[in-house]
């Protein structure tokens, strides 16, 4: 489907989040909501991208628009199936970084407990690619206030793609809503799809 969009939400997320909620929020007002999956994505990668596999093959070739984890998942997507993604404040080799979080996670939004077992840090691994270099593809949302991951080094591993960055803000991507537009847009949306919404309002 043309114009359709599939979002990955991040480690210890879910589609309750806000990124995922003011996407909804959009895509229903423009009546093109049956053209945006946001799965609740399973904590081991070897499911989430089963999962996330799914998707793709219902949608077509939708846009990937990736937050945190969820960025490292669709840079994996988009190499391997050819198409657009937006990451936003994305995990570069999370592999490397989840050694001092092994054991008990919560999820932020729906209280579920799991262990994370040294087979999710495998499975991670597995799933890493080199540093995309197709600047039609990749668009890369940073803000350098990001508290969880340092912004630079998604700087210097996207490099050679689109990057947008913005001083400031935090890991939670502060004003997506006021980028929606440039988001849909991406997306293949017509703006007089979406022209007559107030994105500071959401």
């Amino acid at each position: 489907m043309s114009g359709s969009i599939l979002y990955i939400h991040g480690f210890n997320s879910a589609p309750a989040s806000k990124k995922a909620t003011q996407l909804v929020d959009v895509m229903q007002r423009i009546g093109l909501v049956e053209h945006l999956r946001v799965p609740a994505l399973h904590h081991h990668p070897r499911q989430a991208i089963a999962q996330l596999e799914a998707a793709i093959a219902e949608l077509g070739t939708p846009l990937l628009v990736g937050s945190s984890l969820g960025g490292y998942y669709a840079t994996h997507l988009a190499e391997r199936h050819g198409l657009k993604a937006v990451l936003i404040n994305p995990a570069v080799n999370p592999h490397q970084l989840f050694d001092g979080y092994l054991g008990t996670q919560e999820n932020l939004y729906t209280g579920e407990s799991w262990e994370l077992t040294h087979d999710h840090v495998q499975a991670l691994a597995e799933l890493e690619v080199p540093a995309p270099t197709d600047p039609q593809r990749f668009q890369v949302w940073l803000q350098t206030g990001d508290e969880t991951l340092d912004y630079r080094r998604a700087e210097l591993f996207y490099r050679a793609c689109a990057l947008r960055i913005q001083a400031g803000g935090d890991h939670s991507y502060q004003g997506f809503a006021a980028s929606l537009p440039a988001l849909l847009s991406f997306a293949g949306i017509g703006s007089a799809q979406y022209q007559a919404i107030d994105f500071s309002l959401l």
